[in-house]
């Protein structure tokens, strides 16, 4: 039936703008099932040639700081769930042999289960979302589930869960997102970008009393890492003024030959550019007093990571974490085009897909050529507490981080696209169950093979003889 009057005039506007509806959107993304089944996503690939996984690290490791390379490796060695976390360009090189939608989204990149938390928002409340963005660029929406669900397998596999419980929550994290998907896909774009994870929903999917308490206990305690709580932790008085205590190897002050007044001066105007105006304003009100480097994470060790301690007065503090961007892992699996300032990648990245995010985050450049991105210390930071996860609590957390990633993609993608691909079955849930049991199959043989890297000394580590005989058992 040919249309004529208004809505004619509308459709053929539509057409020329490229405006489709959500219905087509669905369409588009269920007519990619053709091309890439839901149930191919359930085989894992290794990467594309040889593929040497110290190689690999040793790669990963290239402009680490020499002397933090052994700490990164023994952080690793604590099991095969540690080394996963330290590893993410590893499965981005077998990711990138993978079957993939089509459906590109600004991805997190390191979407492994303790990338989530809680945090406090500038108006104070505290969300439970995505809070590391190091490797994020834009790639299929599958990698980050992909990645997500195997981290469940794994950790579920360290707590001695049975077989069976580990793929069952893997699969809970990929329903959650399809189901969440689905529901998101009939709103508008600006819902995304409104939506929140809140307190109320983790406290709503806690499973049980003993839990719900424990997620009362991580929030108590998540309040008191204020700035001042920072203060009293990291630093001590000296000539009327608070400095940082060092903590060698893990917080320690580096020679001023390196970090020059001048050095600081240049870094933190170009930090301040970045900002929005009304935080330079802010920002301005405070005076940089000490800076130190801090060793952070698993996968971050060894890049440069600095603790800068600013004051507005003797007992009104800002600490800023000053962490180093490297070129994402996923950047020459993606054929995304070189980034010319990564510190301005994960900014962009993290706000993209973040709810609400850091009111002082930006970026700037060191005069040694390395990009670095700049937020606030433990600003109400909660983490997850896994190793006192029981397979139903773990079950729950599942759900929520599958529903925080669907959230960060509805932001940075198209979630009637993605949700036409994956359906109502449970098809693409199954796939990506089969996909994390056989990936933790392959990250235990690798890890495996790393523990004997190290023991060899072609890799070295803190770890103690001790330390790495238990890793080899």
């Amino acid at each position: 039936m040919k249309m004529t009057g208004p809505n004619a005039q509308i459709s053929s506007v539509a057409t020329k703008l490229k405006i489709r509806s959500r219905e087509e959107r669905r369409g588009a993304g269920k007519a990619l099932r053709e091309h890439c089944p839901r149930q191919s996503h359930g085989k894992i690939a290794l990467g594309q040639g040889a593929r040497d996984i110290v190689e690999l690290i040793e790669s990963s490791n290239e402009g680490r700081l020499e002397n933090l390379i052994p700490i990164r490796h023994g952080r690793m060695l604590q099991s095969p769930f540690a080394y996963f976390r330290g590893t993410a360009l590893i499965q981005a090189h077998d990711l990138g042999a993978t079957p993939t939608s089509g459906i590109v989204v600004h991805a997190c990149g390191d979407c492994h289960l303790v990338n989530f938390g809680g945090f406090a928002t500038p108006e104070r409340n505290i969300v439970f979302d995505i809070n590391d963005f190091d490797e994020t660029l834009p790639a299929p929406f599958e990698w980050d589930l992909k990645r997500l669900a195997a981290s469940f397998v794994l950790a579920a596999r360290w707590r001695g869960f049975r077989a069976t419980e580990a793929k069952e929550i893997a699969v809970q994290a990929a329903s959650s997102y399809r189901k969440s998907m689905k529901q998101r896909a009939e709103h508008g774009v600006l819902a995304a970008w409104y939506s929140r994870i809140t307190l109320d929903d983790v406290r709503r999917l806690a499973p049980e009393a003993d839990s719900k308490d424990r997620v009362e206990k991580l929030v108590t305690a998540a309040r008191k890492q204020t700035h001042e709580w920072v203060l009293y932790k990291l630093t001590t008085s000296a000539r009327g003024l608070p400095r940082i205590v060092d903590r060698p190897p893990l917080l320690y002050h580096v020679d001023k030959q390196v970090l020059s007044e001048q050095v600081l001066a240049d870094f933190f105007k170009q930090y301040r550019a970045t900002l929005a105006e009304e935080r330079r304003m802010l920002f301005d009100r405070f005076e940089l007093v000490d800076v130190a480097l801090k060793v952070v994470g698993v996968g971050s060790v060894g890049t440069a990571c600095f603790v800068a301690l600013l004051l507005a007065a003797p007992d009104d503090p800002l600490f800023l974490q000053v962490k180093q961007a490297r070129p994402s892992v996923l950047e020459r699996y993606t054929k995304h085009p070189p980034v010319t300032q990564n510190g301005q990648r994960v900014v962009v990245g993290q706000r993209l897909m973040q709810s609400a995010s850091d009111i002082f985050l930006g970026w700037s450049r060191g005069p040694q050529g390395r990009d670095f991105y700049v937020r606030q210390l433990r600003d109400m930071k909660m983490a997850p507490d896994i190793e006192s996860q029981t397979p139903r609590v773990m079950r729950a957390y599942a759900t929520l981080c599958g529903l925080t990633l669907a959230r960060a993609h509805d932001k940075a993608g198209d979630a009637a696209m993605i949700a036409g691909y994956l359906g109502s079955s449970g098809k693409f849930d199954k796939a990506i169950g089969d996909y994390a049991v056989a990936y933790a199959d392959q990250v235990e043989r690798d890890y495996s093979t790393f523990v004997k890297a190290v023991s060899s000394g072609r890799l070295k580590s803190d770890v103690s003889a001790n330390g790495l005989a238990t890793a080899l058992r």
